[in-house]
């Protein structure tokens, strides 16, 4: 299972406001949980991160989240391959009985 390209047309938010997802304050916390569902989370936070997309909430993550955690990992230079990689890792021990996060990026 791999990261989907057109992840845009399957978003939870695609027929919603966009606005929604550009708030401050805990109206991010309501624009966070469109996402909790949203069957293209990773693909989404993955493009915010790897474009350094400065504001709006993708992928579940505020801005200040997004910032703290390219901080904590400078030496990513795909978010997306390494959220594939991720992905098929957890596909595998999933497959032996093991259960993994997906990723453990705090």
């Amino acid at each position: 299972m791999g990261m989907i390209t057109d992840w845009p047309s399957l978003a939870a938010c695609q027929n919603g406001d966009p606005d929604a997802l550009f708030v401050q304050g805990a109206e991010q916390n309501v624009a966070k949980r469109i996402c909790r569902s949203c069957p293209v989370r990773y693909e989404c936070l993955a493009d915010a991160l790897d474009n350094r997309i400065e504001f709006g909430v993708w992928g579940g993550m505020t801005e200040r989240e997004r910032r703290a955690l390219l901080r904590r990992h400078p030496q990513v230079a795909s978010w997306r391959k390494m959220f594939e990689a991720a992905m098929k890792k957890n596909a595998k021990d999933n497959k032996s009985g093991k259960d993994k996060v997906l990723v453990n990026v705090g």
